[in-house]
């Protein structure tokens, strides 16, 4: 039992103690804020404050844990022995940075409650991040940080132990549509093949009409396969599914075609389905009540985990949504088209809401990759070198690697050949 005392017991000063020991380090903790129960304690102990006690293993704390609401933070990124950190402690700390802040600051996600310009769909750019800024982002910072906290515990405290954590990887598919041409009933179809004709796109116009015709299988129906080499390597793996009705930006198989529903069904029978949100739902609680309640009724089973569309994430108010939705896992902490840690963390953490100053009762998972952060990569070496550097980097701190990939992308035509590279992927990573 590792003793942690501190002036002021705070949320979010146990939120971060918590994730950091017992999260990741699988260290059991308690806190205190009484001098003379800390000196008695003979186990492994810390002082959180601004200046030590004695002589014993000190972190010195800035203010972030201390305050309420969203304040100006001096960020000011620095190296620590090859690794970025910032909030410097001084020279009296035992270790040269408030990691415990600045893993706050990342974790909470602070940066995204403060003046930033979104994208067309109301997405924090990664290019505003500090991650990106500095370029740490392919790098799981808090990780890191909190293994280096245990190592310099353990020179201090030798019989100090973490717990027994594991690599895993987890892949996860994207299915927004399902089927590239059939399915789609005869307006949209008709629609579709008048659209192909008019931008003389010959080739989609054959291979629609084979698809129609059954000479030819829909090239986004890869599940037999997807599952099969699911199968074939124990990948364990998660099928997002989007049930919604048709809109600008939610174009599936509708939601009354049986099936559609067999589809869903299937895939069911192998593996976890849930719930890919549609974007009309993002700001829509009772729409994406429906969304989840529709899909319950197909599988027969309750649904927990969510992801939307698009990876959009507006904090704290998408995690609120997904709350009431009763969702108790999301998947959706991650960027679309840059690769890495947009949390900072490969390990799972509950969501602190900043302007409530609590834990919600839900579990952020962050995703490393999202396949169409690959579609500038034109050769299949280097989208090996990007895979392999992410896997060695989590690999390291025992995380979880979660991977994103679409049906849609993999069935697609272009310069790679996706289901090959999905196939490289977790053939190489899934141990």
């Amino acid at each position: 039992m590792l003793l942690i005392y501190t002036h002021k017991i705070t949320p979010r000063f146990t939120y971060i103690m918590k994730q950091m020991f017992t999260g990741i380090l699988g260290v059991e903790i308690s806190f205190t804020v009484k001098v003379e129960e800390f000196i008695k304690h003979n186990g492994p102990k810390i002082t959180y404050a601004k200046q030590p006690l004695q002589n014993e293993f000190h972190v010195r704390s800035t203010d972030l844990l201390f305050e309420q609401g969203i304040n100006d933070v001096e960020i000011s990124v620095q190296d620590w022995e090859g690794v970025p950190c910032f909030f410097p402690a001084g020279e009296r700390s035992n270790v040269p940075y408030d990691i415990f802040a600045a893993s706050f600051y990342l974790l909470s996600r602070y940066e995204e409650y403060l003046p930033h310009v979104k994208d067309v769909h109301g997405r924090f750019s990664p290019k505003d991040s500090i991650a990106y800024q500095h370029r740490f982002l392919q790098k799981p910072v808090v990780d890191i940080w909190a293994f280096r906290l245990l190592k310099l515990l353990q020179e201090k405290f030798p019989e100090m132990q973490g717990g027994q954590r594991k690599y895993s990887y987890t892949s996860i598919i994207d299915v927004t549509t399902s089927h590239c041409y059939a399915h789609k009933g005869l307006v949209r179809g008709t629609g579709g093949l008048l659209l192909d004709l008019v931008t003389f796109k010959l080739g989609r116009v054959v291979e629609r009409l084979a698809v129609w015709l059954k000479l030819k299988k829909d090239p986004y129906d890869n599940f037999a396969q997807l599952i099969a080499w699911h199968k074939e390597f124990r990948v364990a793996s998660m099928f997002f599914f989007q049930f919604a009705d048709y809109s600008r930006y939610d174009k599936n198989i509708s939601i009354n075609n049986n099936k559609f529903k067999s589809l869903i069904k299937y895939v069911a029978d192998y593996g976890v389905v849930s719930l890919a949100a549609s974007y009309s739902s993002f700001a829509d609680l009772e729409l994406l009540k429906r969304e989840k309640y529709h899909l319950e009724h197909v599988i027969n089973r309750p649904l927990n985990r969510s992801r939307t569309r698009y990876n959009r994430v507006d904090v704290p108010e998408t995690y609120r949504n997904l709350i009431s939705a009763e969702f108790t896992k999301d998947f959706t902490m991650g960027y679309t088209h840059e690769v890495g840690f947009r949390a900072g963390t490969c390990t799972p953490f509950y969501f602190y809401d900043i302007p409530l100053e609590l834990q919600q009762p839900i579990k952020v998972n962050p995703f490393a990759l999202h396949d169409y952060a690959l579609l500038q990569v034109k050769n299949k070496d280097q989208v090996a070198i990007q895979l392999d550097a992410l896997y060695h980097e989590i690999k390291k701190v025992k995380g979880a690697f979660i991977t994103v990939f679409s049906n849609e992308l993999l069935g697609g035509e272009g310069p790679l050949d996706w289901m090959e590279m999905y196939h490289m992927c977790i053939k190489k990573h899934h141990v």
